[in-house]
């Protein structure tokens, strides 16, 4: 089995890290780059940078936050938000990031996930995928969940995955900021139905969930935003059940 990541997501707003429930309430939560390098240093695996109004404001992902983040924090790091064209991209890549998260601007032209794969390789580009359920199905939503969009959740990662995305991030909407776990079931049916990794966002609420996580629903990493902020786990305790529940962790 290959280990389990573990990692934070820092939603940015105005240059602050902020948090909200099913992705409204949004309250400040401090500096974005101080709270990175603080997870790294607890031993997270990896960190995610979401510009969360970038796509909705029309505006660019601050490169000049990148190029902080990238002096201070040793693992690696996700920057989202914004991201429409190549040159984006390759500012971002220039400032330190090790990867970069599409999701709006993937859904309204699927084309920029070929040409980021083809220009910066398969391991650089993450799709991410904000979805919420329907009577009938999972729709795939944009703006920061904020437009219901035609695209449906499972049909939508396996075309994001064929056109070279090198790992989906799905972000359930109805479990996002909830705390009472993730979406398992979709999880596993996502996992199955894909070869590239899955990151689960959205509902941890307590270390329990993500052993559901990593054992029901499959995922490859779980990632978490509120439970890390306000310290309600700590990420070497979190490691530490996770590995007495058999779970292999870095």
């Amino acid at each position: 089995m290959l280990a389990k990541r573990i990692i934070p997501c820092l939603d940015i707003k105005d240059g602050q890290t902020v948090k909200g429930i099913n992705f409204v309430n949004i309250q400040n939560v401090g500096d974005p780059v101080e709270l990175g390098a603080l997870y790294a240093e607890q031993g997270a695996d990896e960190l995610v940078f979401l510009d969360i109004t970038a796509t909705h404001e029309g505006r660019k992902t601050f490169v000049d936050l990148v190029r902080r983040i990238a002096r201070e924090i040793n693992i690696p790091f996700t920057v989202g938000g914004g991201i429409s064209e190549l040159k984006d991209a390759d500012k971002l890549l220039g400032a330190g990031a090790d990867k970069i998260s599409i999701n709006s601007s993937a859904v309204r032209n699927p084309s920029l996930i070929d040409n980021l794969a083809k220009n910066f390789g398969n391991q650089f580009v993450v799709v991410a995928i904000d979805a919420r359920k329907t009577p009938s199905h999972w729709a795939v939503t944009v703006n920061g969940g904020r437009i219901e969009t035609d695209k449906e959740l499972f049909s939508w990662a396996k075309e994001a995955e064929s056109r070279g995305a090198g790992e989906i991030l799905f972000t359930s909407m109805d479990h996002d900021g909830t705390k009472n776990g993730f979406a398992n079931e979709e999880l596993a049916q996502l996992s199955e139905s894909l070869s590239i990794p899955i990151i689960a966002s959205g509902g941890a609420g307590n270390m329990e969930h993500f052993v559901d996580v990593f054992t029901k629903g499959k995922a490859d990493a779980g990632l978490a935003a509120s439970i890390f902020h306000f310290r309600e786990i700590a990420i070497p305790d979190l490691k530490n059940y996770l590995r007495q529940q058999g779970i292999v962790v870095r």
